[in-house]
């Protein structure tokens, strides 16, 4: 009984500093006596709670502001500084490493270029080992200031939590993975210090998760966030508030049929949406119609030309009507594909990222939300926004460093003292 009694205090103390801090990290600065309403702690739980976490260095100081009658008020915030992140994108086309601090602020970046749809894991897995090893140094710090370390990967993720665990493995149809224990490969393969916990999640989820906690999807209570890199993928994210546990899934929906008897796509069947609207798919289509492209034009120098020749500019040349008919089939596939999304999860928002969805979304996007609204059913489009994502090219990497930050907001701020599996 004692036992279980200390669990409970224990448990109890956690869940106040979490609460705590998951305030303060969306809408801080705040007084203690705003977290109160905040939170749903009584004054004194506020006051001991906010003292721990000041002593530790967890929170800060963030100024003061006059109150109504009475005496100024001192605003706590999150400490940058009190610990750092790594977000890493195991991408189409490069392994971009970024670290962050705990507003995630970038301090040091890198990036390793793969050959055009080249995922061998021993090259991906020597990329990731030295661009950890970069950022830290760069930024002057060592391991052991790491919170965490977050992967957003293409394929299929599951966790190993038997005997003998291995932690996350990775099923990559589309590139090659077959049950790649990545997690341990990592483990093996990079210093980090026991205690630095890796997590390792569908690229598509941690762009959604990023979308949702500081992007297009702030505020809904459902989105679906598309991720257009070379493939295509998406995920649907349910939750209210950032802190609240949300639901989030990683969709195959690049590889859901928009084509009957269609081209063959990399993953082996017909018919794809990714066939038609993913960056290597354009570039071979736009090559097979003729295209002025090098044979071995990469997808972002191909897509770039195909958009230059559709969309020249008004001082340019008259527009490529075979790229732009390329374009407006895409359009049409792309917004079938949404209405699937539409009908099927009825989601307050619809976010378009990755970077090839956001180089053709400017140009793209109303024939889309035009073409979802013939596809879908009428009652679910109309209650639904189609909308370009808002945090750039690196939202994939950013959302990789919200895996480790969101365990360390409901660890209450405390450090583990084990590896944690992702």
């Amino acid at each position: 009984m004692a036992e279980r009694n200390r669990r409970t205090v224990r448990d109890l103390r956690r869940g106040n500093r979490a609460r705590v801090l998951q305030r303060l990290y969306f809408d801080g600065p705040l007084s203690r006596q705003e977290l109160g309403p905040a939170t749903g702690l009584s004054s004194g739980s506020i006051s001991n709670v906010v003292a721990e976490l000041v002593a530790e260095g967890v929170l800060e100081e963030a100024g003061v502001v006059d109150s109504d009658g009475g005496r100024p008020r001192t605003l706590l915030r999150v400490t940058p500084t009190s610990g750092l992140l790594i977000g890493i994108d195991i991408g189409e086309t490069r392994v971009r490493v970024e670290l962050f601090d705990l507003s995630l602020t970038e301090l040091a970046r890198t990036e390793r270029l793969l050959a055009q749809h080249g995922y061998d894991v021993e090259r991906i897995v020597a990329h990731v080992r030295t661009g950890i090893a970069d950022v830290l140094d760069e930024a002057g710090v060592g391991a052991d200031r790491l919170l965490g370390i977050g992967i957003g990967v293409p394929g299929i993720i599951e966790q190993d939590t038997g005997a003998g665990a291995t932690g996350a493995i990775v099923h990559g149809q589309t590139i090659g993975w077959s049950a790649v224990p990545l997690e341990k490969l990592l483990r093996d393969a990079v210093e980090l210090p026991a205690e630095v916990p890796v997590f390792i999640d569908n690229g598509a989820k941690t762009l959604g998760q990023a979308e949702m906690w500081f992007g297009g999807g702030r505020g809904s209570r459902e989105a679906a966030v598309a991720l257009i890199g070379s493939g295509v993928g998406a995920c649907v994210v349910h939750a209210a508030t950032p802190d609240e546990n949300a639901r989030s899934s990683a969709l195959e929906w690049g590889h859901t049929t928009v084509q009957i008897r269609g081209r063959r796509c990399r993953c082996g069947s017909l018919g794809c949406l990714e066939a038609y609207a993913g960056a290597e798919a354009l570039r071979e289509r736009w090559q097979e119609a003729g295209g002025p492209l090098p044979a071995d034009a990469d997808d972002e120098t191909a897509l770039a030309a195909l958009l230059a020749a559709a969309f020249p500019g008004e001082e340019g040349p008259k527009p490529d009507p075979v790229a732009l008919s390329l374009l407006d089939d895409t359009a049409e596939y792309l917004g079938a594909a949404v209405a699937d999304l539409i009908n099927l999860f009825r989601p307050e928002r619809i976010l378009i990222g990755g970077w090839a969805g956001l180089l053709i979304g400017p140009h793209l996007l109303p024939e889309v939300r035009r073409y979802a609204g013939e596809y879908a059913l009428r009652h679910a489009a109309d209650r639904t926004t189609i909308e370009l994502g808002r945090l750039g090219p690196d939202a994939v990497t950013v959302g990789a460093a919200t895996l480790p930050l969101a365990d360390f907001l409901a660890r209450g701020g405390s450090r583990p003292a084990t590896v944690r599996r992702a």
